[in-house]
């Protein structure tokens, strides 16, 4: 015993015990994750090896950079200070409140695993700037005052434990050390982080199986974070598989048309249509919702049978897993760049957007949203891009009869829309109304007695209502005297999950597009693969519309259309086609994956050799995209010539 007081006797031994419960929580937490989605996990003895070995490294590399600010104070503070009696109140209670804060995120990762089926991430870092709008939905979605109590007994518990158990605290505070000595172990503690920055950071070791449940479990909540943080932002160059820019060019202008200025004519014979256009993106709408997809739950009922009276593609594809990623495809009709949405960056004003394209044709832009439109933002993306805006700010207290954190219900939404387009109508002018919903998001929310499930039943809560709410919309609608001259275009803004066992797992990705206008549009079925860059160049074929176009979209209706997506998340890069999959790596690969047995909730992949035109295809409309907005190309020239 007192060869380990002599052994302890040091204030470092506080690292160590905030080390120790560091890895132990994490152990735990690991496992819960584990059992969570025991169904989804490769349980092989080598996976699941991996899993916890792999985890165990960067369990460590994680409480190194987490106790690293600690050890800096605790090399520097003199021996008079830190053995002082107040000093040691103070440290009990810095003991106490990292245990509290490690406790809380560990079950702040449980919800997170739970709504999105993977560790910390780039949406987690999101959470952490709009924190009014997160915290408000933490709030309406979950029991939060049981929980903190919860965590304030388990943190308590632990605690006691430590004070009762390991004398650690008490003998810390009686050894005398020189500052000399102090460095020495202080930069020793130090040198790990930063070694393991170097040798890891670009080079994840995670990626352990071909199951996603098993590299996500592998990782490390805390240094998921702060990676997230790190690459929020990737440079296409620097990290992905590249070739050279004459050649990505070269192949760029054989797919997309575009001449040697970055453009491409769009002809049309005849006259051109200025039919209104109602553009309804849809918060989290997949295909794995929908009863014309295969699901039996009668979710949608209205918009099931809408399909039957409208133009259905039945095959079309979301090109990201958050709203932003939407309205991206959508607007600017180009494909998803690697790290955060163009819709987020900086330097995004004054875009190729559709907002323009419209406008050159007379009509009245807005951008309509139910919430506060700085998340994500949005209002200043599309302020500059073509639109005017009108969110949760321009809506009187009057025309709010429901609402969350995330904006007045679907219903008041849409009234408000009836209202803007009523307005624009009797200017005389033709409208084009970009409409987001909300109300398809947690804590799934809505107007009591509207559909047969209650608030707060989850998902298909919200799901059915948003269907209700859309179906009341083009009902009042038909009493408006635009009625039959509008366009009225219904698309999921992303899929309802991003989780799946494999890496992009299509079958997620998979979202209703509906163009619906009964006096213009013949009902019909298209079933060619196509992605959400591909929306407007269709609805300006509808139109019958000529114009100069740097959209990477295609046509759907045209016969010569090559059926091809583009799916992704923040860093992997998915090219569609011909049943197979390309997926460009941040660690500069290429896989590519033969698709068996999709479904509408599933998928199995089987790794082939990668087809040397897939691969420059799939370079080239990613490597280019990202090349055209690094260096200004990608902006709406006031003429081009």
């Amino acid at each position: 015993m007192e060869k380990n007081r002599r052994y302890f006797q040091n204030r470092f031994s506080l690292v160590a015990l905030l080390i120790a419960f560091f890895l132990i929580l994490s152990f735990i937490v690991r496992t819960v994750l584990l059992l969570t989605d025991i169904n989804q996990i490769d349980w092989h003895f080598s996976s699941l090896a991996g899993i916890y070995l792999a985890g165990a490294f960067y369990d460590l590399i994680a409480v190194f950079y987490y106790v690293s600010p600690f050890v800096f104070y605790l090399a520097f503070v003199p021996d008079k200070i830190f053995n002082s009696k107040p000093h040691r109140c103070l440290m009990g209670t810095f003991i106490f409140v990292q245990v509290c804060g490690l406790v809380f995120s560990g079950f702040a990762e449980w919800f997170f695993w739970k709504e999105f089926e993977k560790r910390f991430n780039f949406i987690a870092v999101d959470y952490l700037v709009y924190t009014h709008e997160v915290i408000n939905n933490i709030l309406e979605s979950y029991p939060i005052p049981l929980l903190l109590c919860v965590i304030l007994i388990i943190s308590a518990i632990v605690f006691y434990l430590i004070i009762t158990r390991t004398p650690l605290l008490s003998w810390a505070f009686t050894a005398k050390s020189s500052l000399l000595q102090r460095l020495k172990t202080g930069a020793f503690l130090l040198l790990v982080p930063i070694v393991s920055f170097y040798a890891i950071d670009k080079q994840p070791l995670s990626e352990i199986s071909t199951n996603q449940y098993n590299n996500e479990l592998a990782k490390n909540g805390l240094y998921s974070l702060f990676s997230a943080f790190r690459h929020n932002t990737l440079d296409y160059d620097t990290f992905y598989k590249r070739k050279s820019i004459e050649t990505v060019m070269t192949r760029l202008y054989q797919l997309t048309g575009f001449n040697d200025k970055k453009t491409k004519i769009i002809k049309k014979e005849g006259t051109e249509k200025k039919f209104n256009v109602m553009l309804v993106m849809v918060e989290s709408l997949s295909a794995e919702y929908m009863g014309v997809f295969g699901n039996h739950r009668r979710l949608t009922p209205h918009l099931d049978e809408l399909t039957q009276n409208a133009l259905f593609f039945n095959n079309f594809y979301a090109t990201g897993t958050r709203t932003v990623r939407g309205m991206e495809a959508v607007t600017l009709s180009i494909p998803p760049t690697p790290g955060r949405s163009v819709i987020k960056r900086p330097g995004n004003e004054g875009l190729f957007s559709s907002g323009f394209i419209f406008a050159e044709k007379g009509y009245e832009n807005k951008f309509i949203y139910a919430g506060y439109g700085y998340f994500d933002n949005m209002n200043y993306f599309f302020s500059h891009n073509g639109f005017d805006v009108v969110d949760r700010s321009n809506m009187r207290a009057d025309e709010i009869t429901f609402s969350n954190v995330w904006g007045a219900c679907d219903e008041d939404l849409f009234h408000k829309v009836l209202k803007e387009a009523d307005n624009t109508y009797r200017k005389g002018k033709p409208f084009f109304n970009f409409i987001m919903t909300t109300s398809n998001h947690r804590p799934y929310t809505f107007p009591e007695g509207k559909i047969d499930l209650p608030p707060h039943h989850g998902r298909a809560g919200g799901v059915k209502y948003t269907d209700y709410a859309i179906h009341r919309f083009l009902e009042d609608a038909r009493d408006k005297p635009w009625f039959d001259q509008t366009i009225f275009v219904i698309v999921a803004d992303h899929n309802g999950g991003s989780s799946g066992k494999n890496t992009l797992p299509v079958w997620r990705y998979k979202i209703p597009l509906i163009i619906y206008a009964p006096k213009i549009i013949r009902p019909g079925v298209v079933s060619k693969l196509a992605s959400q860059v591909d929306l407007m160049p269709t609805l300006f074929s509808i139109l019958n519309w000529g114009y100069r176009s740097r959209f990477y979209g295609k046509d759907i209706l045209d016969d010569q259309f090559i059926p091809r997506a583009f799916i992704g998340n923040y860093q992997k890069l998915g090219y569609l086609k011909d049943g197979r999959l390309l997926v460009l790596r941040p660690d500069k690969r290429a896989i590519e994956y033969k698709i068996v047995n999709q479904t509408l909730t599933d998928v199995d992949y089987i790794e082939i050799p990668p087809a040397g035109i897939d691969e420059l295809d799939s370079i080239t409309y990613y490597q280019s995209a990202s090349y055209f907005y690094k260096n200004h190309l990608s902006q709406w020239p006031a003429k081009i010539n």
